[in-house]
This record gives structure tokens, sequence and C-alpha cells, in this order.
């Protein structure tokens, strides 16, 4: 019943998205010959169906996931009937098919909101494209599920009567339930940009119209891949008991290199909105952002890389790769035909202005992008040209990591208070005056406390000068809604205000990741039961062993008391009975200024560990504990939920500037209206004056 229902929605889905990409190009033909326009091919009643079909497809496997349907081979593999509810639902994305699945459903729901956000604008030829990529998008991904990914194959003969369960690492924090469909949502998210992208180089509609609508629907993407990003490094610090959060995995850096893109296009693309420049950059960004998504998808499910976070070897590689192609060549093979209409109308007035820092910051960020890029596809390329395996490893990365983060962080301080133009250099310290005494007394009192290293002190004193920034921005915005009668609130939203709480958030994850990373401690301890050791100013008691058994888990847990608090549990687990393989489950006694990391890697009499153990030989009261101290580490997950919050409050609509528009403004800075009907002015103050009163805060004048 399930795997029927499965495939149902599956051909439906398949079904719905190939008609809908025949109709679309059907009616943009009609409309690029001159026929009259027909309604019924506007390709919208494909949108719901397609949705109809993704739908019924999760439902059957989650119904087929909760109820142990272990006919279905998915679900014999990766469920068993001892798996908690929450993770035989997460099992939906816990391997190769269903997590196809799953990215298809994200797919199938933003194009059916794209069709609806749009539906009064259908018959408009960018809309029409946009509509055909989405759809041409998704039949790709079902159609990989109805070949070669199909994740409701049947189990030949009589189904088991227990499954395997998930992968022990994938049901021990429900992190797993948040983290993959965030990250798919990101993922996803960026396909809109793409088609919207196609839409205006097809159409030959480069104005700045469409390309500043797409910025919330990118903005929306990044925001989800943000926080999924976080989530998945607080996974894996929770999990895989190494003690760290990022180790440069190619799965890891599949993930970055789209929102590094993603980043510098919601910042290039104000540029564009205000002066109508940077348009080849900006469709660029969109094309090499999805491009990039495209290319993760390859890494983590063709088999090519060996990770923790990768699914196993599979038979989508070549499918993938020649996707990857035909977007590239495509995206860029537009933008190549365009170039002619891509022309900026100027070029960039001031370069010590905000429009020089835009263009540093997106020189930032894809130089970095293009760094990863390179460290991740590497190994790959020299391995197929040279038949021996070479690894990049995290000292090539982190080399260009931290100059590259520490100048971000010089630019988000003095950014918000730059001029769009030129700005007066007393001007420019009156607004970052308080800022920069902020920064340089953070380092005195760092140097005072003791802190020491030139990499800490300056990424202290910079993080500290960005963030009193960033607060003195926010306080002048919600200063001058007060004034205006709309409300403090009015002056945390919008792009600007939610743009400046994405930055303390930022700021805040830096610091963590600075102190934790700069002042890490450790260790492995000999403790013998009921004797206090002492490391890096904690005290920490072994109180003994208990056993744990539960229907899902075995495990063998030690008790530890940490600076008399706990105790705290780091165990040896088993899950899916005695012959399944031991995994850690480290324990975290975490509070504002630090986490200490505990993990259980000896047992004293019996020589068994969970790893390499450098304690030596045990007494039969002991254990071998490891122990990982890391100062500041929880502003880490605070501040990239700060930028969550940061993405929602800029998606909400602030207060609209108007600006006066000249009764005749210049050729340059007209624009396509969207319907093809001719030229229509641009909605930027074509008046410096305005301008440059509308670049400042809220309550200066530049």
């Amino acid at each position: 019943m399930n795997a029927v229902l499965g495939q149902l929605g599956i051909w439906l889905g398949l079904a719905a998205s190939a008609a809908g990409v025949v109709v679309l190009a059907v009616s943009l033909r009609r409309q690029a010959t001159g026929r009259p326009e027909d309604r019924r091919l506007d390709g919208r009643v494909m949108a719901p169906l397609l949705l109809l079909g993704a739908l019924v497809a999760v439902f059957a496997m989650e119904r087929a996931l909760i109820t142990h349907d272990f006919s279905i081979a998915y679900v014999a593999d990766n469920n068993a009937r001892a798996t908690p509810l929450i993770y035989s639902i997460t099992g939906l994305w816990s391997a190769l098919a269903g997590s196809i699945l799953l990215w298809s459903f994200a797919l199938a729901a933003f194009t059916a909101l794209l069709v609806w956000r749009y539906r009064k604008s259908a018959g408009d030829p960018v809309i029409r494209w946009a509509s055909l990529v989405m759809y041409a998008v998704s039949a790709f991904f079902f159609g990989l599920m109805a070949t070669a990914a199909d994740p409701f194959v049947t189990v030949p003969g009589a189904a088991p009567a227990h499954g395997a369960g998930p992968n022990a690492l994938l049901q021990d924090n429900p992190l797993v339930a948040a983290h993959p469909p965030l990250l798919y949502l990101g993922f996803v998210g960026f396909t809109v940009p793409f088609a919207f992208a196609v839409g205006m180089l097809a159409t030959g509609r480069v104005g700045e119209r469409w390309q500043v609508e797409t910025r919330r629907w990118t903005l929306a993407a990044w925001t989800f891949l943000s926080v999924g990003i976080v989530l998945g490094a607080w996974w894996s610090y929770q999990v895989l008991g190494w003690g760290g959060f990022w180790g440069w995995d190619p799965v890891e850096n599949a993930a970055l290199m789209p929102w590094l893109c993603g980043t510098a296009y919601l910042h290039s693309v104000l540029v564009q909105e205000r002066r109508g420049l940077l348009r080849v950059w900006n469709l660029s960004l969109s094309v090499a952002t999805f491009a990039l998504t495209i290319l993760g998808t390859f890494l983590t499910r063709s088999g090519v890389i060996q990770s923790v976070h990768a699914f196993s070897e599979s038979d989508l590689g070549p499918a993938l790769i020649a996707f990857f192609l035909v977007v590239v060549v495509v995206g860029f093979g537009l933008i190549a035909w365009r170039g002619d209409r891509l022309r900026s109308p100027g070029g960039i007035d001031a370069p010590i202005g905000r429009e020089g820092a835009f263009v540093l910051n997106n020189v930032l960020f894809v130089g970095f992008a293009f760094v990863v890029l390179l460290g991740t596809l590497f190994p790959l390329l020299y391995q197929a040209l040279r038949n021996q395996q070479v690894t990049v490893g995290a000292p090539y990365f982190n080399t260009v990591a931290v100059p590259v983060g520490l100048a971000l962080l010089l630019l988000m301080a003095v950014a918000p208070a730059l001029s769009w133009r030129k700005i007066d250099a007393g001007v420019l310290w009156g607004r970052l005056m308080v800022p920069v005494w902020a920064g340089v007394l953070v380092v005195v009192a760092c140097v005072a406390g003791g802190v020491r290293g030139l990499a800490p002190l300056v990424g202290f004193g910079l993080g500290a000068f960005a963030a009193a920034s960033a607060v003195r921005s926010l306080a002048l915005s919600v200063r001058a809604s007060r004034r205006h009668g709309t409300g403090a609130w009015r002056g945390l939203v919008g792009r600007a205000n939610g743009g400046m709480v994405v930055h303390l958030g930022v700021v805040v994850l830096a610091v963590g990741i600075v102190a934790a990373t700069s002042f890490l401690q450790r260790t492995e301890l000999a403790l013998r039961k009921g004797q206090p050791v002492r490391f890096d100013g904690h005290t920490f008691v072994f109180e003994g062993l208990r056993f744990v058994h539960t229907p899902q888990r075995t495990a063998t847990e030690a008790l530890i008391e940490v600076d008399g608090a706990g105790p705290f549990t780091p165990a040896v687990s088993q899950y899916g009975g005695p012959d399944s393989t031991a995994v850690g489950t480290p324990a975290i006694d975490s509070g504002v200024f630090g986490d200490v990391y505990l993990t259980f890697d000896a047992l004293g009499g019996t020589g068994n560990s969970t790893g390499a153990s450098a304690v030596g030989n045990l007494p039969a009261n002991a254990i071998g504990a490891g122990v990982v101290v890391e100062p500041l580490l929880p502003w880490l997950w605070a501040g990239g939920l700060l930028v969550g919050l940061g993405g929602a409050l800029a998606l909400v609509p602030g207060a609209r500037r108007r600006a006066t528009e000249p009764a005749s403004a210049p050729p340059s800075l007209v624009r396509d209206r969207p319907g093809g009907a001719g030229p229509e002015r641009s909605p930027v103050a074509l008046d410096p004056a305005p301008v440059l009163a509308a670049s400042a805060p809220p309550g200066e004048q530049p």
C-alpha cells in the first residue's frame, strides 16, 4: 500500500513537472511569434499537481517509517521497531533515496509558492521562463526518484520481521530533526534566483526590478542555510565525540560554498538596486550559487568522497555532474549572450564609500569560496589524474579563513557608517568614534585580563568595533521610528535593520570561534574512582559506572562530576543489538563562558576503549576520559541563531523611503517594465541630494 502510494506520488510529480515544461515552452513560443495570448498555457495548474505528488510521496514514506513497513527496502535499511518516533520521522532524510525525496518535496513547495506569488503576472515572459526552469529542475529530481534513486523499492520475497535501524549517529541527538531540513530549504531555495536569472536573460529584460525581486527569495534561502549550517556544526560537536565543530570536511565545504556566494549576492544586489551597477556580477552570483548547490549534491550523493556526513556510493554521480554542467553552460552562456544589455550605466564614483565596501566584501567572499572549492576538488582531481590519494587539511583553509574573517569584521564595522557616494573624513570619524573606542577598550580589558596573542586580540577588538557599529545603527533607527510615531519595533525590522541584527549575530559567532580555537585545552585524564583530578582550573571526580539497557540503546556510562556539578555521563553506546558497532557518546558541561567536553575513552582493567587512548594501563576502578575545555564556544550557537533572527527580521517589509523623481530621467537609469510594455523610470532617486540623505543612518546627514 505505502509503496504503491509513494510510486503514484512520484509519477504524478514527474508528469506534472514535465507537462509544465512542455506547456510553458509552447506558451513562450507563441509569445515569441506574436500569436494571441492563451491563458490556459501559463502552466499554473501544474504547480499544485506537482506539490500534491510530492506530498503524497512524503506521506507514504513517513507512514511506512512510523508503522515500520519493512516491505519497503528503504524502511528496512533505516528503521527498526525499537526506533523512537522522532528518529522514525527523521528517517526520511537518513539515507540517499529519502534525501532526494525531501529535496524534491522542498522544490515542489518553492515552485508552487513562486507560481502562487506571481499568479497575477503569470503572463509575463520572465515569470513564464522562471516557472519553466523550476519545472525543469523538479522534473530532473523526480526523474532521479523514478529511476536510480527510487525510495519505494520493495524487498523481494517476505518482508523482514525487524529492520536494521538508522545509523547510530542519526539516532542520538534531536538536532537531526532540524539540521538537514533547514539545509535543504536553503539549497533548494537558491533555485528561485537562478530561475529568475534565466528568465531575465532569456527575455533580455535585465533591468533592476526582477533582479531586486529575487533578493527576498535569496534572503529566505540564505537564512535557512545559515541556521542549517550552524545547527550542523552543533550536531557534529554534540555527536561525533571529537570536541570540534568544523573540520573542513568536503561535505561541510559543499554547504559553505553556496553560502559564501549567496552572502556576496545579498550585498552586491544593493549596489544594483541603488545605482544600477554590477549587473553581470549579480547574475553570475545567482548562477554560481545554484550551480554550487548541485555540485554539493554531487559530492554528497555520488560516493566520490568518504565522509561521516556523506551518503553511501550510488549510481547518481553521472546524472548529477551532467546536470551541474548543464546549469553552468546554460547560465553563463546566457550571460555571455546578453553581455551587450548588461553594461552598467556608470561606474563606482568613490572607492571609499558604501559601493566600494560592497565590492571589496564581494571580492573577499567569492575569493574565499574559490579557495574552498579548490581545496575541496583538488584531491578528487589529483586522484583521477594520477591515481594517487592526497589530502588537503585544515591548515590550508585556515591560512585564508583567518585573514578573510578579520577583514570582514573590519568591513562590517566601517560599512554601516559609509555613504553611497563620497563622505567627508570628519563625518566618517564622527560616526565611528564610539565604535572605535569600544574596540580599543575591549582590547585593553583583554590584555589586562591576561589574554595574549595577536590573532585573538585583533579578533576581539574588531568584534567589539563591529558590534558597537551595528548597535549604533539600530539605536539610530529605533530613535527615528519613535520620532515618526511608527513604534520602536519598526527600527528593528526591514532589510537594513535586520542586516544589522545579522551583523551582531556574526560578531557573537566570530568571538565564540576565536576564543574556542585560540584558547582550547585538550587532554586525556586517568580518573580513579573518588579521587579528584584538576585540569585547566576544573576539578573532575569519577563516581563510577552505570549500565543502560533500553529497546533502542545499550550503553556503559561513566559518571563524572565537574566542579561539583553533575554527574555528567559520557558513554560507550550500541544501537541495534550486541553485534552493532559501539560509538562514543560525549557529555558536555556547557555554560555562558565556555564548555567542558567529556568523552569515555578507556575502561580500566579491560583495555577496552572507543578510540586511541593515551593514559596507558588503568586499574579496574579507573577510566580514561578525554577532556576538552573550550572558552565561549556556546556563543557560536547563540550567534548562529541570532543570524537566523536577523534574516527573518530583514524579510519583514520596513518603512519605505519616498523620493521625488525629476521630470526627465537620464536614459542610463531607464529600465524595462515587467510586462514588456516599454521603459519605466527607476524608483531610485536621481537627485544626488536625496540619495546621499537616504544613505545615512536615520537621524544623520552626510
